[in-house]
């Protein structure tokens, strides 16, 4: 499977339809975005941003020592926002700050992966059930764009738009589900997880299956269908556990 770098015209929309949702996503997460919305965020959530796709992307491998002064010179970013950034990355498990060795970028556990899903089960199904409960009008409209955005990519196989439509997903939800101790709890596994995905989707995963699941929850929350999104929510956890479990075998 190849990576196709070009947008669809459903990313596009909703990349559109995300920045009217900007407010309530900034109030629960805090700004994260795609590449192209780079310009409205921080400095340390731009470092935050890049650092997370190349590690979750394996473009820096797991063991790998991070220097400050080559990540300053790569992103082009100053030293104390990509100090930041990396505090933040080691909170949510992605990078390991090693006494005398610096910052290592973490590896990468199957076992860790499967404890993680019987958290987020628990979680997930939460935050879609009140993200269809609770997502203004507005946001009902970038869930449906989400969806038909999932699907499009499920059909072209194109696994770095899903990569970040998924990430996309996961900010408005939490954002519409307006449970900030939810989302804080969920929001340290997301990088884990998509790194996880990444490492092993060609040898085990089902990307078109999975974009399509990622669209049934879009619907249910969109159509404000809180058991319907609890039952997609699930119907996702499902295949995501059988997913890990196979990377065992192969």
């Amino acid at each position: 499977m190849n990576f196709v770098t070009g947008k669809t015209s459903a990313v596009r929309s909703v990349k559109r339809g995300r920045k009217q949702a900007r407010k309530s996503i900034g109030e629960t997460m805090g700004a994260e975005a795609g590449q192209d919305d780079l310009p409205d965020l921080t400095l340390t959530e731009k470092a935050y941003q890049q650092l997370e796709e190349l590690i979750t992307t394996l473009v820096l491998p797991p063991g790998m020592v991070l220097g400050e002064q080559n990540l300053v010179q790569r992103l082009g970013i100053g030293r104390t926002p990509i100090r930041e950034a990396l505090q933040r990355l080691a909170r949510d498990g992605l990078v390991v700050v090693m006494p005398r060795r610096g910052i290592l970028v973490s590896e990468i556990n199957v076992r860790t992966q499967l404890r993680l899903l019987e958290t987020r089960r628990v979680l997930e199904r939460l935050i879609a059930r009140l993200a269809a409960e609770r997502a203004t009008q507005e946001e009902r409209g970038v869930f449906a764009g989400l969806a038909q955005g999932m699907r499009e990519t499920a059909a072209a196989s194109d696994d770095l738009a899903f990569m970040r439509l998924d990430a996309q997903f996961n900010d408005l939800v939490a954002a519409a589900s307006r449970n900030e101790f939810a989302v804080r709890s969920l929001a340290n596994m997301a990088g884990l997880s998509r790194r996880f995905w990444y490492q092993h989707y060609k040898q085990a995963a089902d990307l078109p299956l999975s974009a399509n699941l990622h669209a049934d929850v879009c619907e249910a929350i969109a159509k404000r269908d809180g058991k319907a999104a609890e039952a997609a929510s699930d119907s996702l956890i499902d295949y995501i556990e059988s997913f890990a479990r196979k990377t065992l075998d192969t």
